[in-house]
């Protein structure tokens, strides 16, 4: 994930702040993800600390939510100042993301609950939580990266130019 977001970046970065504000809350989240999970450095034969699960639910969370509540809305803006209006391709993207916010959600949830010294939650479901936080999360970032294209192509040839 890193690495597309890395070529996301090089293809993108510096085009529009709108952009290059959603990438670096991305790169953040894809940190925090990468200390959770224990790929940053050398795996981890450990679960994370209360504090770094929490670090990494913020994250997600603020990620989702300033995706909802402010990138999307600054686009509109952006879009409207210009003359654009949503298309079919547009809206089914972003549905599309939508769909992936309540399973990513569930997991903030879950592990707002979950207690890292019960016996019962283990290191191996832990793993299994996290890789399905990764597709999830592969999926939004494709979907999102698609979406930053239709963005881009559209703010370079505004209705009427």
């Amino acid at each position: 994930m890193l690495r597309q977001l890395e070529r996301t970046k090089a293809q993108w970065s510096g085009y529009d702040e709108v952009i290059d504000y959603w990438l670096e809350l991305r790169r953040q989240l894809l940190v925090e993800y990468y200390n959770v999970a224990g790929v940053a450095a050398k795996k981890k034969q450990t679960l994370p600390t209360k504090a770094e699960l929490d670090r990494f639910c913020d994250y997600l969370v603020d990620y989702i939510s300033t995706g909802h509540f402010k990138i999307y809305n600054m686009v509109m803006e952006r879009w409207q100042s210009t003359g654009f209006s949503a298309t079919k391709e547009t809206d089914n993207l972003y549905f599309r993301i939508v769909d992936t916010t309540d399973p990513l959600l569930d997991y903030n949830d879950k592990f707002s609950a979950v207690d890292l010294d019960d016996d019962d939650y283990d290191a191996t479901d832990f793993d299994q939580d996290m890789s399905a936080i990764g597709e999830w999360l592969e999926q939004r970032f494709e979907l999102e990266d698609t979406l930053i294209r239709v963005i881009a192509d559209s703010l370079a040839h505004p209705p009427g130019a």
